[in-house]
């Protein structure tokens, strides 16, 4: 994936001296997205919304991982990511991608760790997963979390053997029981976690720790630097949509569907949701010393790259949320 990287780099690179910002204007725009991930804004996905107020055609692609929607952004396949987790932006930034951070899409609890019902572990006795085998899909918040858990619990991840495997596949194992423990995200493949395991650390005990997470929405700079009036107004859009979701039956069954949930699960998982408003994402995210930044460098130092958080800040642009 670095000399993917490295290449769109360049590519990016050499493409700015050609192009000045407003210069041409997209027939369409490819948005990632996840799906097992409630969102109030895939109702506006689904009812058109964002067509009507970007005025072209909107192409939503689903992934599994956030480091799926990074390489297609790099392939030249997808302009604009929702919800992209923060971790794999950041890894992709430290490997030199020509991404932006424009937006903060939704705060939620850290991602579960289920350690296998059989084992008889908790945190009252991490250290015995050293040794054993867990899944994580890497580069991921989910990663960033078991990172975190263990590092407070001070357990050596050096003595683990870490698998690398999306969620649905990390469930499946934890189930087949091929590993001890799968760190999770996603509606179903954590409710499929919590059917044969117990997450290492309770909501209580990961707010006590300090440890959360955030999702962020994510452009091209060739995309935002061609095209800043469609990245303005999907902004625009996305916050009209969560602005005025209002959590009604009928809303929770079409944010289900989009979701590709139950509305049972689509219900408890975005009701765990904090969207933040435009207002309240400029305040304390991307101002000066603001979330954003402060929370990418700390990223920076767990995957061991851009240390002192300059190189991640140059990626932070607020200015489509104005």
């Amino acid at each position: 994936m670095i000399s993917m990287v490295k290449k769109a780099a360049l590519a990016s690179a050499s493409a700015m001296f050609c192009l000045a910002p407003g210069i041409s204007q997209a027939d369409d725009v490819n948005v990632a997205f996840f799906l097992e991930w409630a969102t109030p804004n895939l109702i506006a996905k689904t009812d058109g919304s964002y067509a009507d107020a970007m005025g072209v055609d909107v192409n939503w692609v689903d992934f599994t991982t956030g480091t799926a929607m990074t390489e297609a952004m790099l392939a030249g396949d997808i302009d604009i990511s929702y919800s992209q987790g923060l971790a794999p932006f950041v890894t992709a930034i430290q490997q030199g991608a020509p991404l932006k951070m424009i937006g903060i899409a939704v705060v939620y609890e850290a991602n579960d760790c289920f350690v296998h019902n059989g084992l008889g572990i908790d945190g009252s006795n991490a250290s015995e997963l050293e040794g054993k085998t867990v899944a994580v899909p890497l580069n991921t918040m989910a990663d960033f979390a078991f990172r975190s858990y263990m590092s407070h619990y001070g357990v050596d991840i050096s003595t683990m053997n870490i698998v690398d495997q999306a969620p649905p596949d990390g469930a499946k194992s934890l189930a087949d029981g091929a590993v001890d423990m799968a760190c999770l995200f996603g509606g179903i493949a954590s409710a499929a976690g919590a059917e044969v395991g117990t997450p290492i650390m309770t909501s209580a005990e990961k707010v006590e720790a300090g440890i959360g997470s955030f999702d962020v929405i994510s452009v091209t700079e060739k995309f935002a630097t061609e095209n800043p009036e469609l990245v303005k107004a999907f902004m625009e859009a996305t916050e009209e949509a969560n602005s005025g979701f209002q959590g009604t039956d009928e809303e929770h069954a079409k944010l289900a569907e989009a979701s590709g949930m139950s509305v049972e699960n689509s219900r408890t998982q975005v009701s765990g949701f904090i969207i933040p408003s435009a207002a309240e994402q400029l305040e304390k995210y991307f101002g000066e010393g603001g979330l954003a930044a402060s929370a990418a460098a700390s990223l920076g130092l767990v995957f061991q790259g851009d240390s002192d958080g300059s190189m991640i800040a140059k990626t932070i642009d607020g200015s489509f949320l104005e």
